[in-house]
This record gives C-alpha cells, structure tokens and sequence, in this order.
C-alpha cells in the first residue's frame, strides 16, 4: 500500500487500514448506516478479537459463523448491525479465499483497465455498484493502484479534489468536506422528494 489512510481517524486502526488491503476492504464492507469511523475501526476491532499480525480471508472465512456474529457483536460491536455484518464479512472473505487464493491485493494488481477492476469489485460479496466505484477511486487516489480509465470508471468519485467520499478523505478537514457534501446531497435529495410530493 502506498500510502497512511486516515479514515479511522484512531491511529491503530489506521495503520491496519494501511498495511492490510483486507482491513480496508472489510473497512469498505461495513461503510453504511453507521459514521465511517465506526466502520473503518471496525477491522482493528476484529483484529484485536481473533489476534494475530493480520486479518486472513482464509481464517474469517472458516470460522464458525455463531462464534464469528458473536465476536462481532461483542461491544464495542464492529457495526450497528453485527450479525448481519458477521455474515457479509464471512461471504467476502469465502469469495476472496475461493477466487483469488486468499490474495486481497490480487483483485486489483493485475487490472488492466479501469472498467475490468470495477467489474471484479462489483462481484465482491455486498459491494454493488457505487461502493465498488468509491473503493476505486480510494485505491487510485491514494493506494497508487490506477489500471488505464481508473477514473472514468470511478465515476464523480474519481474526479479530482471531488470530496463525495471516503477516498478524498486524508485527515479531519477533509473529513469535514466529505461529510457537507453528504449532508448537502440529502438535504437536496429531501427537498427534491418534498417538490414532487407537493406536485403529486
């Protein structure tokens, strides 16, 4: 990995997020519903829990699904929804281990195009389209992994000083940007809903 992430703004957490390509893409995994901190802490969490320099796709892949949903739920719970969480970060790991040896990295390293390693991470287990287009452009804008079009195929989260997502976030006042431009897009997306109710 080419550069320190710092999306878990905790220092731990983020030295994981940035030696272990599987703690961030498990990080990626569980980027929903609750504040990205959260969610990219919780690769650290688990590591804590299972022990070990690392996590291991083989490893989280094989472990009993009771014991693993348990060990996510203990507190602090690695998400709001734990157990559903447990399961996903199980069929991950399974597709990793099955389809690329275990190798996190192998998803990306040989990607000839943009395109090609879009539709490799679309076939991730609980990644559809705009989450494979946001870990795209993270990988590109600051893992220095960019396939020919990694851009394009990003989509506007490819686009330069953009601040749509967690790939534009290198500390606290990008952060901050992230999150108004989140807030700005629901705010928009309420007040666009409200016009077509009035109209209706």
């Amino acid at each position: 990995m080419a550069t320190a992430l710092r999306l878990a703004q905790n220092e731990e957490a983020d030295a994981l997020l940035s030696r272990s390509p599987l703690a961030a893409l498990i990080g990626m995994l569980l980027d929903q519903q609750v504040p990205m901190e959260w969610a990219f802490s919780g690769p650290y969490t688990l590591l804590e829990r299972l022990g070990g320099d690392d996590l291991d796709a083989h490893a989280i892949a094989g472990y009993d699904p009771d014991a693993f949903a348990a060990l996510c739920s203990q507190k602090p719970a690695v998400h709001r929804y734990p157990g559903a969480m447990a399961k996903r970060i199980q069929q991950l790991c399974a597709y990793l281990d099955e389809h690329y040896d275990g190798d996190t990295t192998a998803v990306w390293r040989d990607a000839g195009t943009g395109t090609e390693l879009l539709n490799r991470l679309i076939e991730l287990p609980g990644f559809g389209k705009q989450k494979a287009q946001i870990f795209l452009a993270l990988l590109g804008k600051q893992l220095g992994v960019q396939p020919k079009g990694w851009r394009e195929a990003a989509g506007p989260y490819g686009e330069k000083n953009s601040f749509r997502s967690v790939a534009d976030i290198t500390g606290p006042e990008s952060l901050d940007q992230v999150r108004a431009f989140k807030q700005e897009a629901k705010a928009a997306a309420r007040a666009a809903k409200a016009s077509k109710a009035a109209k209706g």
